[in-house]
């Protein structure tokens, strides 16, 4: 018989609520993929952290890219946001562990290599080699841990307002996101969310709105404190990074991250700012992000 405090511990390490939230955020999740209207396959990799669903767009032929989205996201949302990538990439794009998709709840330790190690397992069961890996918000962190674990099978990373390479004013995240936020958990009054998401998206859809909702409702998010790689691991990367940073980003500001990211990757390769932008892009911001990865593809 559980322990009252193992019974509590396992009750945190669950992602969703319980079995109607994870069934709500799933036909959300399937809703989205059905409006890309594209050809995909699907594959469940396990992993040692628990199994990890892929979605596969692209032919199969072309070079290999992994596309991780972020916090509160899943695989057919950052598909959207990346529409024409498939044309010259055979697109990976993984559901993240403990986050609102397919693949397992196991919460990963931030601070530990971990998230690095689960990404390479996934990379090294999907067989692929020289990956092209595209990773935002929380998909950066992700992306990096990575680096610092393995850097072997990845050819270049692009990241998109990163996670982990510098935080913004706590107070200032606290009053703007944090407190709407848990007042939106509490009372599940819209015009709360709506808040969190003015701050945070430079532009957003009824869907994403929904979603977001949803997620916030049914899952045990993580607001643990975001760690920032040391200079010592940032040298030691040789793989070539480009990083979209996002000039009206308050919880990675833009200009500060450009300015610690050419302190901390010799093997930085470009580094733009998005003017304007708040940390998730307009659709416009993406089509720059994505055209940059195509014509870099190119040369």
């Amino acid at each position: 018989m559980l322990s009252l405090v193992e019974a509590s511990k396992n009750e945190q390490e669950m992602f969703f609520k319980s079995p109607e939230g994870k069934s709500k955020i799933l036909s959300l999740y399937n809703r989205k993929l059905k409006e890309l209207n594209i050809d995909y396959s699907e594959e469940l990799v396990d992993t040692k952290f628990g199994k990890t669903n892929v979605l596969c767009v692209g032919d199969a032929t072309l070079p290999p890219l992994v596309l991780i989205h972020g916090t509160g996201g899943c695989a057919p949302q950052i598909l959207d946001s990346f529409p024409s990538l498939a044309s010259q990439y055979c697109v990976h794009a993984v559901d993240v562990v403990a986050q609102p998709n397919k693949s397992a709840e196991n919460r990963l330790d931030m601070k530990s290599l971990d998230y690095g190690k689960w990404l390479l397992e996934v990379i090294i069961k999907l067989r692929l080699k020289e990956v092209t890996l595209v990773g935002f918000s929380f998909g950066g962190l992700i992306s990096l841990k990575a680096l610092e674990y393995n850097e072997t099978p990845i050819k270049r990373v692009f990241l998109i307002a990163p996670v982990y390479i510098v935080n913004g004013n706590p107070i200032l995240n606290l009053w703007k996101m944090f407190v709407p936020l848990k007042k939106f958990i509490k009372t599940n009054n819209q015009a709360y969310i709506k808040k969190v998401m003015d701050v945070l998206f430079s532009e957003y859809d009824g869907f994403a709105l929904v979603f977001m909702s949803t997620v916030f409702q049914n899952c045990n998010m993580d607001f643990s404190p975001l760690p920032i790689m040391s200079k010592n691991s940032g040298k030691n990367i040789k793989t070539p990074i480009t990083i979209f940073a996002a000039e009206k980003d308050i919880m990675f500001p833009g200009k500060r991250m450009i300015k610690r990211a050419k302190q901390l990757f010799p093997s930085l390769e470009e580094a733009v700012l998005l003017e304007d932008s708040k940390h998730v892009p307009d659709a416009t911001d993406f089509r720059k992000i994505e055209n940059l990865i195509l014509d870099k593809t190119e040369q």
